[in-house]
């Protein structure tokens, strides 16, 4: 195993968002990253110094997660609003909305392949959408209460996911049918992934708790006994052998899998940690918490080259068949509780930081819907650059001093004409245009009728299944009496 260097260290704080950040997510070169808040809004925000932050508008409640596409090209977010959108990552602030929830959504995330996103939501159901079509692909409803989170498997071939139902099921995407169900009796998991070879998955434990599961033989690896609190997210290092957890008790802790022990833990949030991600290398993590802000972390502490390992990885995820039995995955299956070995790491707040500025924020609307995923949408220089297939004019957009941070609403009469416009580009007429946004206000009509019917449903099966327990523990009661 290699030699530990130096312990994880505070590359910087971000703030911006006006309410708990409830996701964060690295872009594939951890160039930018992308958080979410129950302050309704998205942020993306460019990693070097002295760059521009971007707040995206469109979700209507609270953001409850984020994840970048793995080329970097799209950002998918889950919300309260009981939808899914889609977003370029532009000045446009282009997004397309995916409606098929009845409940707030709780977790969106992508594919290996970027070809279908997952999410999971209240309304007991898992659904898995086309990225390039924007629309439904399958539905999955058989966990029996909220589906907090869902994750595919890097393959692709098995999604994992964890429910208020206390159970954990495996599912196959191609039949569509639960494969495996774990079940903790303790808790329920309010997040859970996978490692990066596919081998086994991590739960967070609203029991306090962090538990690994072998998914090949149907058996609990590790149970790690860490935290004084809820743990609210977990993410591996790219190389399999470390886990970073995030929890309700204000710590992030880093624990050594290979080793089955807890090596760090980090301070520095102010309240509830809620989520936490590695990049896709390895040497950054950040953390968002209940405080509103988001820290990025340098990992530091080995120093192991994990380009063989990556390529390892993405070679079984691409070839052989489960099982994976070369892979390394943890060995004892026996609880781990906190032991005073493990590093405490706490940067001082108390201090104000005056090297690091909060970095100017462009607030951007969503506009229309796009209807065909462009391509060539990225960074530069701390502005968004957007390639454009049906215009060749410069794509670089103007410095922030050419931009407002807060735009006001434009006139009912400026955004007419702009419609208008729009519609000549697109060949259609007004009549068809008002006839499509009278059917699509008849749509969300439906869809809030179905959620109330939903609603409705489930409480009268809550009593019903009350009424069967109840009747069941009369009936020895009258027997005796006889």
């Amino acid at each position: 195993m290699a030699s530990a260097l130096e312990d994880p260290v505070l590359i910087r704080p971000f703030r911006g968002h006006k309410a708990a950040v409830t996701g964060v997510a690295f872009n594939a070169g951890a160039t930018g990253l992308a958080t979410s808040s129950l302050d309704r809004f998205l942020m993306i925000w460019k990693l070097k110094a002295q760059s521009r932050a971007f707040r995206f508008v469109g979700h209507v409640e609270a953001v409850t997660s984020v994840q970048f596409s793995p080329d970097g090209q799209l950002v998918a977010s889950a919300s309260q609003d009981r939808t899914v959108r889609l977003w370029i990552p532009c000045i446009h602030g282009e997004s397309s909305v995916l409606k098929g929830h009845t409940a707030p959504v709780r977790s969106v995330s992508f594919s290996q392949d970027g070809h279908f996103l997952v999410s999971a939501s209240n309304d007991k159901s898992i659904k898995i959408w086309s990225v390039h079509r924007q629309r439904l692909f399958f539905s999955i409803s058989q966990h029996t209460h909220w589906v907090r989170c869902a994750k595919f498997s890097p393959d692709g071939r098995i999604i994992a996911s964890c429910s208020e139902d206390k159970t954990i099921k495996i599912w196959d995407t191609r039949n569509k049918t639960c494969v495996d169900s774990f079940v903790d009796y303790g808790g329920f998991a309010n997040f859970v992934d996978f490692n990066p070879s596919g081998t086994c998955i991590a739960s967070a434990g609203s029991n306090h708790t962090v538990k690994l599961w072998d998914i090949r033989t149907n058996k609990l690896l590790q149970h790690y006994r860490v935290h004084r609190a809820g743990v609210n997210c977990v993410s591996f290092h790219p190389s399999g052998n470390y886990l970073v957890t995030a929890s309700t008790d204000g710590t992030l802790k880093i624990l050594d899998l290979l080793e089955g022990r807890l090596i760090y833990t980090l301070h520095g949030h102010k309240g509830p940690v809620l989520s936490v991600a590695f990049s896709k290398g390895g040497e950054k993590f950040a953390s968002g918490g209940a405080d509103a802000q988001v820290f990025l972390w340098k990992t530091n502490f080995d120093s192991f080259d994990y380009k063989e390992v990556l390529k390892q990885h993405i070679r079984r995820t691409h070839t052989d068949d489960p099982p994976h039995l070369l892979d390394i995955y943890p060995r004892s299956p026996h609880p781990h509780d906190e032991k005073c070995q493990s590093v405490e790491v706490n940067p001082s707040f108390d201090v104000p930081d005056t090297q690091t500025h909060d970095p100017p924020i462009i607030e951007i609307s969503s506009s229309s819907s796009f209807n065909t995923l462009r391509r060539g949408a990225g960074f530069s220089n701390g502005v968004f650059t957007f390639k454009d297939d049906i215009s060749s004019e410069e794509s670089q957009y103007p410095s922030a001093s050419g931009l407002a941070t807060s735009p006001k609403r434009k006139s009912e009469n400026e955004s007419e004409s702009a419609l208008r416009n729009v519609e000549k580009q697109r060949g259609i007429s007004p009549s068809l245009a008002n006839a499509l946004e009278h059917i699509v206000e008849q749509l969300d009509v439906l869809t809030l009728t179905i959620s109330i019917l939903e609603q409705r449903l489930t409480l009268t099966e809550d009593k019903l299944k009350e009424c069967l327990e109840n009747q069941q523990k009369m009936l020895p009661q009258g027997r005796q009496g006889e």
